[in-house]
């Protein structure tokens, strides 16, 4: 996540200001493939788990979507409807890692 922050950080001061089209685009999804790898390193764990673990990481990760996806859609129609500030699609990541750390607590078994 090291090369991830550096990116956000050098573009939080402006180093990226005057990039062209194709660099801000390239600079997005390099920004993007940590995230990405996160996601496959946390599915490599889960799957050299024990099948107990496994089974409650899997259900929590699946619940944890199922919120972050419900809660952004809502958002979304907000914004079409009623108007509500607009939220970059990057924040489904922190809303997704949320929903799982908050629901962890209440999934406690694996089937």
């Amino acid at each position: 996540m090291s090369g991830y922050i550096a990116i956000n950080v050098a573009a939080i001061f402006g180093a990226f200001d005057h990039a062209s089209p194709r660099g801000a685009l390239a600079l997005a999804l390099t920004a993007a493939a940590p995230l990405a790898g996160h996601i496959w390193a946390f599915l490599a764990y889960m799957r050299d788990s024990d099948e107990f673990v496994r089974g409650l990481m899997a259900k929590r990760f699946i619940v944890a979507s199922g919120i972050a996806m419900a809660l952004f859609c809502a958002w979304g129609f907000m914004e079409s409807y009623a108007h509500a500030w607009h939220a970059p699609g990057w924040y489904i990541y922190a809303l997704f890692w949320l929903a799982y750390g908050v629901t962890g607590p209440f999934i406690r078994t694996s089937h």
